[in-house]
């Protein structure tokens, strides 16, 4: 099958967009939709829906990055291929979400913040403690139990929502009613990323990489974990997309973002089967950021998705 639409392909050393309409775009929504930078939404449908992000803080050879916004993907990726040292991340992302909060202090009727899953991040605790902080302005925190573009496929039809107009309870049920229907699936190129870090073991990672295996994985109830193996990257895309075919079927119309830790002649191919085997109301393009790719390191392939 082909997508019934065009393809919007995404660059991946675009830098995080700011806030604010676009020429032609929406104006600002008396609600408004703000998340974190995991989401990895892609910069020009932040601006479009002028969402919010709250970026979080990499901390690298003792200086503090934000994610997105000082380091780009493609900035990230090609130092983390020679780097000794990984980066480590900060969950000191309260102020962000606590200046975000206070710019919008009278400029909208209420704010619905759909963030990181609590499980792999400080992201909910800390937008919940920026709304006790904040406590004039009508503020509703949701742990999407979800990560990179899952979680921000419920941020946008939130802002979906929020820019046609919608009430705050009709904004806080549109990202609610999509939390049972998003998927996120991926496959990493290496186990060394995730071993330097210290969430695998040296022998785990000398035999993934022996064997050539590429670990395939997913969040189930918010937590990261394991699908499947494939012993090579075509062998790995294939599985991803037998994987999402079993999540969604192949009747009805999807709608997709093909994710890649600086690979985009990988996820070129990744979405050239996605077009093959699905209708596609949606498909898009991003680099996965920077606080993932921590973890995942380069020549991550992965696939968010839903069905309509």
């Amino acid at each position: 099958m082909t997508s019934r639409i065009p393809v919007y392909i995404i660059p991946s050393n675009s830098r995080q967009a700011g806030n604010g309409p676009d020429e032609g775009g929406c104006a600002l929504s008396k609600i408004a939709v703000v998340t974190d930078s995991v989401a990895c939404i892609p910069p020009d449908l932040v601006k479009r829906y002028d969402i919010h992000v709250a970026p979080v803080q990499i901390i690298w050879d003792r200086v503090t990055y934000r994610d997105g916004i000082d380091l780009s993907p493609a900035e990230f990726y090609a130092r983390l291929r020679t780097a000794r040292e990984l980066p480590t991340t900060s969950s000191a992302i309260q102020g962000e979400f606590l200046t975000i909060f206070e710019n919008l202090r009278g400029k909208v009727d209420g704010i619905v913040a759909i963030v990181l899953t609590g499980a792999l991040g400080a992201a909910y605790s800390s937008a919940s403690n920026a709304k006790e902080m904040v406590s004039d302005v009508p503020t509703e925190v949701i742990d999407t139990s979800q990560a990179m573009m899952a979680q921000g496929f419920i941020v946008l039809e939130a802002a979906r929502v929020a820019a046609a107009g919608g009430t705050m309870a009709e904004v806080i049920k549109a990202a609610r009613d999509m939390l049972p229907r998003v998927h996120m699936i991926w496959a990493m190129d290496t186990l060394e990323y995730l071993r330097r870090g210290g969430r695998v073991s040296m022998p785990q990672a000398l035999i993934a990489g022996w064997l050539n295996v590429k670990p395939i994985v997913g969040l189930v109830e918010g937590k990261v974990a394991p699908l499947a193996r494939a012993r090579s990257r075509p062998k790995a895309q294939a599985k991803l997309i037998e994987l999402m075919a079993e999540r969604v079927g192949t009747e009805k119309s999807v709608h997709v973002t093909v994710m890649h830790g600086d690979v985009p002649n990988e996820a070129e191919k990744l979405k050239k089967m996605v077009t093959d085997r699905f209708q596609c109301t949606e498909l898009l393009t991003s680099a996965i950021t920077p606080v993932i790719g921590t973890h995942t390191g380069p020549g991550t392939l992965g696939l968010a998705f839903y069905r309509d």
